[in-house]
């Protein structure tokens, strides 16, 4: 219950900002949704939210406490983060347009936005890092950690979900607009460059 147990408005404050803040997801989801439409991007936010589920049941069986105690754990991480935006941006790169359109609404096709959208995020280090740090601090003395983790862990895959079906909504009224094929493929050019850039940003972080 908000205010009284292990979900408080600030911890739902908290997940809004760090979903509304600009990265990799946000991006990706608005470019696929307009580029080939709602239903490509309903079947990403699924993927997304699978690969958050993901992260956050391996963070609460563990990995939090992996890397927390080794933190070179971290580095794998974010380089295998960075190899994952690297991928989507090479498979973003407009090649053979026509091919490409003809294969968007395949299930061979849908199933690789799915793989995407589940991989970029089981590989998310912001995600990572928000679960093995921010996550504890919204515990309640006197209730049980797993079952607190556990509650956090869906309510955040919960608004992250929510928050990125609306972007796909917003980007779903551009779609007619980004249907000249000259248009889309300088935006996919421009969209993958963004992400070799995040990648690049993320790799001399560390």
């Amino acid at each position: 219950m908000i205010g009284s147990g292990p979900v408080d408005a600030a911890f739902l404050l908290t997940v809004l900002v760090i979903e509304l803040t600009p990265g990799p997801n946000m991006g990706w989801l608005a470019l696929l949704c307009a580029l080939e439409g709602r239903r490509a991007g309903l079947v990403a936010v699924l993927g997304v939210a699978v690969g958050l589920l993901g992260l956050g049941l391996a963070m609460l069986f563990g990995m939090a406490r992996l890397t927390t105690e080794m933190p070179m754990l971290l580095g794998p991480l974010r380089w295998a983060g960075c190899a994952t935006m690297l991928w989507i941006a090479w498979d973003t790169w407009p090649r053979r347009a026509a091919s490409r359109a003809a294969q968007e609404h395949t299930a061979r096709h849908l199933v690789r936005t799915f793989s995407h959208g589940l991989v970029l995020n089981l590989l998310n280090p912001k995600s990572a890092l928000f679960f093995a740090l921010v996550l504890p601090e919204f515990f309640h003395p006197g209730l049980a950690p797993l079952q607190q983790a556990l509650t956090l862990t869906l309510v955040y895959v919960a608004v992250a979900s929510a928050v990125h079906l609306a972007i796909v909504l917003m980007a779903d009224r551009v779609h007619g607009w980004l249907s000249d094929p000259a248009r889309a493929t300088r935006i996919r050019q421009g969209f993958a460059l963004l992400l070799v850039g995040l990648a690049i940003w993320i790799a001399l972080r560390g």
